[in-house]
């Protein structure tokens, strides 16, 4: 900090107190310096001590939970629309964080990219530093000014603070609240810029459930990355591989309804939002991780960015192989998405999805599962966000277009959100038809109405521990076309949170379910209640989040009351953690299900356990176990992974992995992978 570049820039101080309160400056100091050169943005940021003592972080691993170490991170919107930007920062130990944004506010931290940092510590205060290429960020051409806001975490004094004053119910990602970055002339242009990501593996992998040979590994492929514009990136992908994606976390699944995983492969994830972000969460007419389902993605290509302050656009294709052995043909997936600025924040968006069987006649052979010809769908859908963020919702319709369905393929939903620092006020209702269908998407249910009204209020007590506290009260309604209910849960729920940051709440609920199917309650293929039965019962609930500012942490949530069938289910729940700061993270995780039903079931348990250690020598060398023993599954899965980052965005993996059954413990498969991966610019 005292090298004669960042002496002769301005400052960025007088930072404003977020959280507990947001009606003061902070209490904390943070001073920021930025400058730049024809190829790069610099930033300087000198966080100070309030409380002596060592920083509190988890570990060195990147992408860091927030709430969870002490941070410094910036937002920037590069579009100056509010609403779509990138985030970086680092936690004081060094670890970086990098991310895309969209909806305003929302980070998606799976977003990598090529940039350099460092962290260091001094009694008073630690400083972090940090060189972004202009290529790795997207921008307007001939822009002059970004939104821009700088966000500070210092747990030891339990306050969140922010550069521009932000209202407590928002996050410090809220780009309707940046300041701004004024340039002196326009940043540079980047088109043409190329980068090239080759990778190569070798492995061997071996399946003991079939008693087949083992199979070895030798495998090429490359990810390419052209800037056409400042704005607008071109991707491709030639025989890609996921080997080192960790493995899902495993649950113990009770619902009716097929269970969302979320997407982790790199190349589905820039720019993610405009396909992916599509819908509700349990209405998405396009979900990535139904490309490559259980076989090999050839190709494929996007392109996507701004087309100026107002259009963004998408355009993907993907082309997977075929599988002989189940008669799966090769199909071609393409998305488009064109969404177009309203107003302040707000947008309108257009999608159109197709997946098409290729030289496919389901006729040729009886023995093997038939496939449909095409899946089509096509949406569209008004996002309102009010120029303060208090103001959000969304509404929706799509079609979809399949072989000899032609009625009930129609979906239409809408929500909407008022928030402020006491009141959460929203409403949202969705309609399915009983013959939608998104084969590239997530819609586990057809065929209902859903009403979803939900009330929350909150009081902010002088002169206590306790920062606020208050009720939250939602309903979900189910029906059928004609009107008739067949779901209903009724929750009325009571939150505190301490000016600590520790969180405590209290819960009740009354469910109603008629089954439209038969359905095993504990979910491991025994008999099943008959369709059409109706269950009622009551239930009741509580969790607790210990304070972040001991190493030691850990959170607990329990659940009883009754259950299918006049029976009942009792769940606990405990997650602990110790660090050896900033080396060692270690974690465990335990959920118990005890149901006492009628016969034939009986009384059934499940525990689901996963310790999980990462080991993190230096801010580019990762080490982690992952362990998970999931009682419902009977499989036990051991998940180790090493990562060493030698370059900026260039990695060597070494992942090993095994499956086995609990009893006894017996190996399903196993599997070892090398892989190498190098990032290199033209």
């Amino acid at each position: 900090m005292n090298e004669l570049a960042w002496k002769n820039t301005d400052s960025a101080a007088d930072f404003f107190m977020v959280l507990p309160m947001d009606t003061s400056r902070a209490k904390v100091k943070t001073t920021v310096r930025m400058a730049y050169d024809n190829k790069k943005i610099y930033i300087l940021a000198t966080c100070y001590l309030k409380n002596p003592g060592p920083y509190m972080v988890e570990s060195l691993r990147r992408d860091f939970n927030f709430s969870k170490n002490d941070n410094f991170i910036f937002f920037i919107d590069s579009f100056d629309d509010l609403t779509n930007g990138f985030t970086f920062g680092a936690n004081a130990a060094g670890a970086q964080w990098d991310g895309s944004e969209y909806n305003g506010s929302v980070v998606d931290l799976s977003w990598d990219n090529k940039w350099v940092s460092k962290v260091k510590s001094y009694p008073d205060k630690w400083i972090f530093e940090a060189a972004i290429p202009f290529t790795s960020l997207r921008y307007k051409k001939g822009i002059t000014q970004w939104g821009i806001n700088f966000s500070r975490m210092d747990i030891k004094a339990a306050e969140k603070s922010s550069w521009t004053p932000i209202p407590r119910q928002f996050t410090t990602s809220s780009l309707a609240y940046t300041g701004t970055l004024v340039w002196d002339e326009a940043p540079p242009e980047s088109g043409g810029n190329i980068s090239i990501i080759p990778y190569a593996l070798t492995g061997i992998s071996k399946d003991y459930d079939h008693s087949t040979p083992s199979k070895y590994r030798k495998d090429i492929g490359a990810d390419a990355k052209v800037a056409l514009t400042s704005s607008i990136n071109l991707d491709m992908t030639i025989n890609p591989d996921f080997s080192q994606v960790e493995v899902d976390k495993q649950v113990t699944n009770l619902d009716r309804y097929e269970f969302l995983f979320p997407e982790k492969r790199q190349f589905f994830l820039e720019n993610a939002d405009l396909f992916a972000n599509f819908g509700y969460t349990n209405i998405r007419p396009f979900f990535s991780r139904r490309i490559g389902l259980g076989v090999p993605i050839n190709y494929g290509a996007r392109l996507s960015g701004n087309l100026d302050k107002n259009w963004r656009m998408g355009i993907m294709d993907m082309k997977t192989k075929a599988d002989p052995k189940t008669g799966l043909p090769d199909q071609n997936f393409t998305v488009v998405a064109l969404q177009r600025r309203l107003f302040a924040r707000s947008n309108i968006r257009l999608m159109f999805v197709n997946k098409q069987s290729l030289q496919y006649d389901p006729t040729k052979d009886s023995t093997k599962p038939t496939y449909s010809l095409y899946n089509r769908n096509l949406a569209l859908e008004y996002n309102l966000a009010s120029a303060n963020n208090f103001l959000t919702g969304k509404a929706m319709m799509i079609k979809s277009f399949s072989p000899g369905k032609i009625d009930g393929d129609f979906v239409h939903a809408a929500n909407i959100l008022y928030t402020n620092k006491k009141w959460i006020l929203a409403w949202q209702h969705e309609i399915v038809g009983k013959n939608y269908l998104a084969e590239v998407g997530y819609v586990p249910r057809n065929d209902y109405i859903k009403l979803y009204p939900q009330i929350s209020h909150l009081y902010f007590p002088k002169k206590s521990k306790v920062l606020s506290h208050g009720p939250v009260f939602m309903s979900t309604f189910f029906y059928d076309k004609n009107f008739k209910q067949t779901d209903n849960e009724l929750v009325i729920d009571y939150k505190i949170n301490l000016r600590s940051q520790a969180m405590l709440d209290f819960w009740v609920a009354h469910d109603y379910v008629e089954l439209l199917k038969s359905f095993d309650p504990t979910n491991t293929g025994n008999i099943t209640l008959a369709k059409g039965t109706q269950h009622k019962w009551n239930a009741w609930g509580t969790s607790y989040t210990s304070k972040p500012q001991k190493l030691f942490t850990y959170a607990f949530s329990s659940r009883y009351g009754g259950y299918y069938a006049n029976g009942n289910r009792l769940f606990l729940s405990a997650d602990i953690g110790y660090r050896f700061q900033p080396f060692v993270n270690i974690t465990m995780s335990a959920n118990y299900n005890h149901f006492d039903l009628p016969k034939p079931w009986g009384q059934t348990s499940f525990w689901l356990v996963g310790p999980r250690i990462d080991v993190t020598l230096t801010n580019t060398f990762f080490f982690t176990t992952f362990i998970q023993y999931n009682e419902q599954q009977k499989n036990v899965n051991l998940n180790t992974r090493l990562q060493w980052r030698y370059k900026p965005a260039s990695d060597f993996f070494i992942v090993y992995t095994d499956n086995y059954y609990t009893a006894p413990l017996f190996v399903r498969n196993r599997a070892l992978v090398v892989k190498v991966t190098y990032w290199w610019n033209k």
